[in-house]
């Protein structure tokens, strides 16, 4: 968020866009980045939406109903900001230069998204998959979508901008409980396996999965787990 010019939002009738807001943590954060700009959180869930507006006093800020596949901004986007939403569609790709193109020359895109998909946690979910009665009930399973090489990326971004800065982290991150990975997995990559079973399945399979990522991630010695975790990073400038 501190690459993002804040003059951008200062322009009259434009706004700035946090795509994919969910309950509207990041929103908040926008209007305090940007404090004259009129910020819009869209989201696709009706429920996250209610929640996100019953958490907002701030008055520049507004929610509405939106697909991510399909968005068109009702005000003039001075700034499109996305955190971990986009991976979720297989086709996210091609949507980037569409994004940039809805910028003024000088707006930005900013968008995150995790790149761990060839980790453990996620590689030993379709393994998990096949170790059970539930193999066929699972079959048709798709996860969230593969997140590609920066690369890929900066070809399809670079004609479309005038500026663009792509970068990737690896967050170690410490967990504890007894089985850390899975509990945080099960509300991301995990969900769409979990959801696909009914009991007692869904606690046989999960069990399966818990063995598979405790020997791929061990507990420390101080008790803690150590999860790394890759982002990719994306500012995109019109």
């Amino acid at each position: 968020m501190g690459r993002l010019d804040g003059a951008l939002a200062a322009r009259a009738g434009h706004a700035v866009y946090d795509l994919g807001c969910g309950a509207g943590n990041i929103t908040r954060i926008l209007a305090e980045r940007f404090p004259t700009a009129p910020v819009v959180g869209v989201d696709s869930s009706e429920a996250m939406l209610a929640k996100a507006r019953t958490q907002t006093s701030d008055l520049r800020i507004s929610f509405r109903t939106g697909d991510l596949a399909s968005f068109r901004p009702d005000a003039s986007p001075a700034i499109l900001y996305s955190n971990a939403a986009y991976h979720w569609l297989e086709n996210h790709l091609a949507l980037f230069p569409d994004l940039v193109r809805l910028l003024p020359p000088g707006g930005q895109l900013a968008i995150q998204m995790p790149r761990n998909h060839q980790a453990p946690s996620h590689a030993l979910m379709p393994v998990a998959a096949e170790r059970g009665p539930w193999r066929e009930r699972l079959a048709g399973v798709r996860g969230i979508a593969p997140v590609a090489d920066p690369d890929r990326y900066w070809d399809a971004l670079r004609p479309h901008c005038s500026a663009l800065e792509i970068w990737e982290t690896v967050y170690q991150q410490p967990l504890t409980g007894p089985n850390p990975v899975a509990e945080f997995t099960s509300g991301t990559g995990l969900r769409p396996y979990l959801d696909a079973l009914a009991e007692p399945e869904r606690t046989a399979f999960y069990k399966v999965y818990c063995e598979l990522v405790g020997e791929a991630y061990p507990r420390r010695p101080d008790g803690t787990t150590l999860f790394p975790f890759r982002r990719l990073f994306i500012v995109a400038t019109r």
